[in-house]
């Protein structure tokens, strides 16, 4: 059996079981690798360093370690490629707060502030796809604040 040929068609097809055997025949002096999702981990992180595999399976890779916050073996000269095959999603949100009074200007700025902290707080939670989540604390920071400062 060619378990260099074997594992490099896990490696392709992220085959998690298959490998997984392979490790355990082929290092079982090395720690094992105990679950699946570690093994998974473990075929992304190869296929980023292997210079025999597809570019596109390289940079899918590459995007699947960067989304979760683990180390990525790509070569720095490939990143911008990788980058606009797989674009990283960025989410963003926009706080207007306006008032034609003079008056009501320094309250504005603290409304702002309050919405902008309730973001943050989704966005520090991980939702940060969930847009109602986002509107509703931000129109409920904001009525708190109008509340308290101005009593309606």
């Amino acid at each position: 059996m060619n378990l260099a040929g074997e594992m490099q068609w896990c490696m392709v097809d992220l085959d998690v079981e298959r490998a997984r055997r392979i490790w355990s025949a082929v290092a079982p002096h090395l720690p094992p690798i105990t679950s699946d999702a570690e093994m998974l981990k473990t075929l992304h992180l190869a296929r980023t360093q292997s210079e025999s595999l597809a570019l596109r399976l390289r940079f899918y890779s590459h995007r699947w370690l960067c989304e979760r916050g683990l180390p990525t073996a790509l070569p720095d000269h490939l990143r911008p490629s990788a980058d606009r095959m797989y674009p990283r999603k960025q989410t963003g949100v926009g706080i207007s707060v306006n008032t034609r009074s003079e008056i009501f200007r320094p309250v504005m700025v603290e409304v702002r502030g309050s919405m902008e902290d309730a973001v943050k707080e989704v966005y520090a939670d991980g939702k940060s796809d969930d847009i109602p989540l986002i509107r509703r604390r931000m129109m409920e920071a904001r009525r708190t604040i109008v509340r308290k400062l101005l009593g309606v």
